[in-house]
């Protein structure tokens, strides 16, 4: 591995775990990783890349520190991935530690790097290997890996409880009607035309965006009633298997990773639902529809889901939703990776910015050629040791939003929202972020019969 000069960070899950594996554990592990896990892609991406750097344009850590290579994609995986290849997995339990810091906090698994890639390789699954075989060690940063521990304690990332869960339902069923009449959050409706699923923080620290999301059903199914449409029946479970995010995958945890998705799924289909409609995630949709399914052996879900922004979309452009007035502070957007880049959305996502918005303000590169919030791959879970250095990591991220002069930063993603906020305050921006629900229901016509 290169001399590579980093602030020194205090982290247990790095500095007190190392000292419990031995070079012929992690010997043991890596060819385990290497010889049943990956076999083709993996030697296809390593034998395929002519080491040109290209990739390091689009990198926001290596653009963020004046171009060093080490902070490069090609740099990344040389200097973790590579270099286990060439000793067989003959490493010390020091270099897992530093490969670990490197994949797990300076990478986001983004991949924009490989729309840069000639060859399209795909870096992001390199550092997500090395990441697995770390994760196998259980050296991983301690925040995250607490994160992933409450996942295969309580199937959510927050610890919530099954009371706990369903108390918060209720009380913010009770604050949507003190805004909105008929606001319900109806809960283990079977059949239901969708299953309205969200990610941890939301019953924990943002509950008020499941009373958002009541306001809103509230008044789309009144449209229909009065349109003579059909409504959009809806639902949420009472029982676990209600969180669609899943930490575990971006730990290298995928064992944890198919627990979770499966029970999701097993949840869904239980209340014979017709589609999931997920929260404002992206790395949630990312594990849900793709890596999670791939794992427990699906070719896709059993279930078709869509993203909220796809649903906000929907109901938008359907007229179930009408605008009474356009939000009118300076606003822009932020694209999250796994939504836009992974699945396409940037032109919906414009969409509604622009059908609720009335100074709406784009960034520049946008859509899929966006940069990555910082937050996302799971470094904001890598917890507070690590913000300083996600923060120094995304100053083009920082430049890109004050130069659209924006009062507000629209992220319809939990991490992205972390991860602006963290910018916002590292480099004094004066920003505030906002998630797109919490926009529409300040501009959207409540009925007369509606109004409180």
């Amino acid at each position: 591995m290169d001399e590579v000069q980093r602030p020194d960070v205090v982290d247990p899950g790095l500095d007190e775990t190392i000292k419990k594996i031995t070079p012929e554990l992690i010997e043991k592990t890596v060819n385990e990783v290497l010889t049943k896990e990956c076999a083709a892609r993996l030697k296809t991406y390593i034998e395929t890349c002519v080491h040109c750097g290209l990739c390091a344009d689009a990198c926001h850590f290596c653009l963020s520190h004046d171009g060093d290579p080490s902070y490069s994609p090609v740099g990344k995986v040389k200097n973790t991935l590579w270099e286990i290849l060439r000793r067989k997995g003959r490493v010390s339990p020091e270099f897992i530690k530093q490969a670990a810091r490197i994949a797990y906090t300076e990478c986001n698994a983004c991949r924009r790097c490989s729309m840069y890639c000639p060859f399209g390789i795909d870096i992001a699954y390199l550092l997500m290997t090395v990441r697995r075989i770390c994760s196998l060690m259980y050296v991983v940063p301690q925040y995250l890996q607490d994160t992933v521990n409450s996942h295969a304690a309580t199937m959510n990332q927050m610890w919530v409880q099954t009371d706990e869960w369903i108390d918060t339902l209720m009380w913010q069923e009770e604050e949507a009607a003190m805004e909105v009449k008929q606001s319900r959050i109806p809960l283990e409706v079977e059949g239901a035309g969708f299953m309205y699923s969200v990610i941890g923080p939301e019953p924990k620290i943002l509950a008020q965006l499941l009373g958002y999301f009541a306001q809103i059903m509230a008044v789309v199914n009144y449209n229909c009633r009065k349109n003579g449409e059909p409504e959009l029946t809806w639902t949420m479970p009472a029982t676990d298997g209600w969180d669609n995010s899943n930490m575990a995958m971006y730990s290298g945890d995928f064992e944890t990773m198919g627990r979770v998705e499966r029970l999701h799924w097993d949840t869904a289909m239980r209340l014979k639902v017709k589609r999931v409609v997920m929260g404002e995630c992206g790395h949630a949709f990312r594990g849900a529809v793709y890596d999670g399914p791939k794992w427990v052996g699906w070719h896709h879900t059993p279930i078709p889901m869509v993203h909220a922004v796809d649903f906000y979309h929907e109901i938008i452009s359907s007229g179930k939703i009408k605008i009474a007035k356009k939000y009118e502070k300076p606003i822009t957007v932020q694209d999250p990776c796994n939504i836009v880049r992974g699945r396409g959305l940037g032109k919906k996502l414009r969409y509604i910015m622009e059908a609720a918005c009335a100074d709406f303000r784009d960034v520049e590169p946008r859509f899929e050629h966006n940069y990555c919030c910082g937050a996302g791959g799971d470094a904001v879970n890598c917890g507070p040791p690590w913000t300083r250095t996600r923060v120094r990591g995304n100053r083009v991220k920082a430049e890109q939003l004050e130069a659209t002069r924006a009062e507000i930063v629209v992220t319809p993603c939990h991490n992205c929202h972390s991860g602006i906020e963290d910018i916002i305050k590292g480099y004094k921006l004066g920003m505030h972020v906002k998630f797109f629900s919490e926009i529409l229901v300040e501009v959207m016509e409540i009925p007369e019969e509606l109004k409180v």
